[in-house]
């Protein structure tokens, strides 16, 4: 399937794009798995033009509303990788899209594990993209941290060049809607060591498993973790880097809402959403 613009994610940066690139007659395409930050939200009083207080819920279904009268289509799905070949190749858990242009705008990157070691060994062999660094990790023993489908996905990416490949689910359980090809270790993790490198995971029972590399990849993909992966820049926050228009290193790719930092209000987000789409719109449409 493919379309002019795919945007990955249904929050208010997202919608807002979508308004605009739907309205410019660009085929457009959101693909989310949820309602996501907005959930929390039991009142909204600070947004212009909305009375009543509303939840973020009830905020979000009528901006779906909204887009979804334009024509805009939707995927409830979970993006895992972005690949470019001239178009855009965006692969789901179940699907493969093609586009012209997309737009990242999934939020703020999740918080990184409470395990002690991690922070240390960042680049010392705690990896957060198997696209980016499997090359390193060539015949050797590594292991994914994360129960869900996204690291399922970075394993299948390691196991091309890897020796071995584990989850582990650090006393999750691990998804149950297919077969898992892997060793999978359920055990809470206490810390990661080693010298120069990563070298040894130490679980809670006392027990320790020698490893060359553990790729985080817990819960879903953030827009971070997708513009890494496709080579966009990012900074020392974790927050995609977009200049004025939105527009990342990566041609085409744009970033907008949370995922770019800053305030994280949603009359940001639905700002930059509209920068986005209207840039979408003219480099499209060229």
């Amino acid at each position: 399937m493919e379309y002019d613009v795919i945007i990955v994610g249904s929050g208010p940066a997202g919608i807002s794009a979508s308004l605009y690139t739907a309205r410019a007659n660009l085929n457009t395409l959101i693909i989310s798995k949820g309602i996501g930050t907005l959930e929390k939200v039991n009142k909204i009083e600070n947004y212009y033009g909305i009375e009543n207080s509303p939840t973020g819920e009830e905020l979000q279904e009528i901006g779906i509303k909204q887009a979804k009268k334009l024509g805009v289509k939707f995927a409830k799905d979970e993006v895992v990788k972005i690949d470019y070949e001239g178009n855009f190749i965006v692969e789901t858990i179940n699907s493969k899209y093609k586009a012209k242009a997309v737009i990242l705008a999934t939020g703020t990157s999740r918080k990184q594990p409470k395990i002690d070691g991690i922070k240390e060994y960042e680049g010392k062999g705690v990896s957060y993209c198997a696209t980016c660094d499997a090359f390193f990790f060539r015949g050797k023993n590594v292991a994914v941290l994360g129960a869900k489908e996204y690291a399922l996905h970075e394993a299948e990416e390691l196991k091309r060049v890897a020796n071995s490949v584990t989850i582990l689910t650090n006393g999750e359980k691990p998804v149950e809607n297919r077969s898992i090809e892997f060793d999978v270790e359920e055990k809470k993790i206490r810390e990661f060591r080693g010298n120069n490198s990563i070298e040894e995971i130490h679980f809670e029972d006392n027990t320790i498993k020698k490893i060359d590399g553990v790729f985080v990849a817990i819960g879903t993909a953030t827009s971070s973790d997708l513009a890494r992966k496709i080579g966009a820049r990012i900074d020392e926050k974790g927050n995609i880097l977009v200049n004025g228009n939105m527009t990342t290193n990566i041609p085409n790719l744009y970033a907008c809402g949370d995922c770019t930092g800053g305030t994280l209000q949603i009359a940001k987000a639905v700002y930059e959403g509209m920068i986005a789409g209207m840039s979408a719109i003219k480099n499209v449409k060229k």
